[in-house]
């Protein structure tokens, strides 16, 4: 009887915990976000999928031909920023995950969505200031596996290893940030983010090995992929997606800056990348906790 009332306690606590943030804190593209939201999610329930890599391919899809928009989060104070009109790779992804959460979860509502994107997008699923937003991609990860929303598998994939780096960028370069530009306090508030980030040792896969059939095997459509750069203080430069084509070759399917949309890339992944201009030296491999 105990066991139960217990679990009954954590069950509410849960439901407690999965909130948005007040209205007066959201900023929405246009007056349609919320019902084209809706309509998405039941198309999602509708397609019957079960599993988070099935369902963020669905949407993925569904998403194809957005224009690619940059800086959509900045503004003069932080808000919940919902956009699906408009994205870079970053909100992509988040828009991704908030949208198969929300569905495996058997909800249809763009507050439940609301829920799910700020729970992915800020430290501990809560929004607060600018410092709050989980910048960096391996911040990102660790956070929200602390929290069982995702989980990275780079280390499960044949050849990977380990690389260590000292992440920095923002604070380096705190012209190129608005919110930090003139904002001693705010950059202070980074730089303690940052500090964690010393010598940080990440898995990855080098790109060199994404033609491997034991890599290939090792990948799922659907899982999230980040491009590891060579650019000093930086950990990954770009997300996106795996989709595989009919010959089981990974391509990436992103919000792509040169493309200005979401499309998925012709040339297979490894080709991709490959190029003398690329900073791109290995890619880091996370799925989404059913």
């Amino acid at each position: 009887m105990k066991k139960k009332i217990l679990a009954g306690a954590l069950a509410t606590l849960c439901a407690l915990a999965m909130h948005a943030a007040p209205m007066q804190q959201m900023r929405f593209h246009c007056d349609r976000d919320t019902t084209r939201i809706n309509q998405l999610l039941d198309k999602g329930l509708q397609s019957g999928l079960k599993t988070g890599n099935a369902l963020v391919t669905f949407y993925a899809h569904q998403l194809e031909g957005t224009p690619y928009v940059g800086h959509t989060l900045e503004g003069d104070r932080e808000v919940l920023t919902i956009n699906i009109d408009e994205l870079d790779c970053t909100t992509f992804v988040e828009t991704l995950y908030a949208l198969a959460r929300t569905t495996l979860e058997g909800r249809r509502s763009w507050r439940d969505y609301a829920a799910h994107l700020e729970s992915v997008r800020y430290r501990g699923g809560i929004m607060g200031d600018y410092s709050t937003r989980l910048h960096y991609i391996s911040e990102w990860i660790i956070d929200n596996f602390a929290r069982g929303n995702l989980r990275e598998v780079t280390a499960d994939i044949p050849h990977s290893q380990h690389q260590i780096k000292t992440i920095n960028f923002m604070t380096a370069h705190r012209d190129a940030y608005r919110s930090l530009k003139n904002d001693s306090l705010m950059t202070q508030r980074i730089r303690h983010v940052e500090a964690k980030l010393i010598n940080h040792r990440m898995p990855v896969l080098k790109k060199s090995w994404l033609g491997s059939k034991d890599v290939k095997a090792a990948l799922r459509e659907g899982d999230f992929v980040g491009l590891v750069t060579n650019v000093d203080g930086l950990d990954i430069s770009h997300m996106g997606i795996i989709v595989m084509d009919e010959k089981g070759e990974p391509h990436l399917l992103d919000a792509s800056l040169s493309g200005g949309r979401v499309m998925l890339e012709a040339k297979p992944l490894k080709q991709h990348l490959s190029g003398s201009k690329s900073t791109t030296t290995a890619v880091r491999v996370f799925r989404m906790n059913n």
